[in-house]
């Protein structure tokens, strides 16, 4: 008698995954991104602030320079002031609404846009402080509101 034939001392084997273990692999996913995606917006805008910031560098130099040559500080009220006086073109940046150079001490202040609705709207200040050997450096500086966790680490 062929014992194959009857099917007798013929082990079948499970192949794949019993629905438990995939709920646990799904659960433990949920659990990993529930714990990463603040991370993850957190990075986001800290990036996006960046681009604000790179931009502020750019106007610090042509502010500098404009100080150096005039031995005072430009007058630029808003944006088209900025292009025209200083000669720098922030029209690519999608991320500041308003930018401004302070005639009195040459204070820089953007407002911040289009990054997440914690930020939008705050504004971020670069102050020049002169020294007294006619030389001059930069500080960062936040308006009201503006959340401590996307600041430059130097300010903290």
């Amino acid at each position: 008698m062929n014992h194959q034939k009857l099917g007798v001392g013929i082990k079948k084997s499970n192949s794949g995954f019993t629905l438990l273990e995939l709920l646990v692999v799904v659960a433990i996913i949920g659990i990993l991104a529930v714990i990463a995606l603040p991370y993850y917006q957190g990075y986001m805008i800290r990036a996006r602030l960046v681009e604000v910031e790179n931009a502020m560098g750019t106007l610090k130099s042509a502010v500098s320079s404009y100080h150096q040559d005039q031995n005072a500080w430009p007058d630029c009220p808003n944006i088209n002031a900025v292009r025209t006086s200083l000669g720098v073109g922030l029209g690519a940046t999608q991320r500041i609404a308003a930018i401004s150079v302070a005639a009195i001490d040459g204070t820089i202040t953007a407002t911040v846009q289009n990054v997440h609705s914690m930020v939008d709207g705050k504004t971020i200040i670069l102050r020049p402080l002169e020294s007294a050997d006619g030389s001059s450096s930069w500080v960062w500086d936040y308006g009201p509101g503006f959340p401590i966790q996307f600041r430059q680490k130097s300010y903290l």
